[in-house]
């Protein structure tokens, strides 16, 4: 199988319950949700994403031939350091690329494997660590996991439909864009009254890294 990477290098976990801990970030193109193109965005299900995920042009992106060469590109974004190796497949929807032989490459390296999906497919066995985010009404296939982060307020995904699933980690994320004030202020009110859920803060782009 060859997977079509947007871009691939070594940064901090900016959000969720593994903050501030170093990983590589696997960034696969292409979504089920939103082409990647404005002209579509207004009829997407996801209407809010702000990354890029069209193409391959990233640093460190491109196609790749099989999982051995991607794996083997991981660890050498990675480095020597033997330890604590995280790599995190992230989007668009990694889950539309990633697969067993990917995860075993990868496993063969030493890497624990995280992703971060809109939960909309079935995962393959195998991963770490899995982090749902939902969008909109978007089906779930995925009800159970380490972590759910809520972008927050979506009218059509109130944070109690997702209440009893079965996650150890419940995050509201202020949404971004020209009303992220308020939005703020929303979350915080609403993780006060349901201490169920914990703010989550993107910290990357408070402290200026990719």
């Amino acid at each position: 199988m060859t997977y079509a990477v947007k871009e691939l290098y070594v940064t901090l976990q900016g959000e969720g319950a593994q903050a501030g801990r170093r990983a590589v970030f696997l960034r696969f193109a292409g979504c089920n949700l939103w082409s990647g193109r404005e002209a579509d965005r207004a009829a997407a299900t996801c209407t809010f994403c702000d990354t890029d995920f069209v193409g391959t042009d990233g640093p460190g992106g491109g196609k790749f031939a099989d999982a051995a060469v991607l794996a083997a590109a991981v660890a050498a974004a990675w480095g020597l350091e033997l330890d604590h190796r995280l790599v995190i497949a992230t989007g668009g929807e990694p889950l539309l690329q990633i697969d067993t032989t990917l995860i075993d490459a990868l496993h063969g390296h030493g890497f624990a494997v995280g992703v971060e999906t809109n939960g909309t497919q079935v995962p393959p066995p195998g991963l770490d660590w899995i982090c749902v985010s939902p969008k909109a009404d978007a089906p779930l296939a995925l009800t159970a996991g380490d972590e759910l982060k809520l972008v927050y307020p979506q009218p059509l995904a109130p944070p109690e439909r997702f209440a009893a699933l079965a996650f150890t980690h419940f995050f509201l994320q202020p949404m971004d864009g020209p009303a992220q004030a308020a939005n703020m202020q929303a979350a915080i009110a609403y993780c006060l009254a349901h201490p169920q859920w914990r703010l989550g803060l993107q910290q990357h782009k408070l402290v200026g890294l990719a």
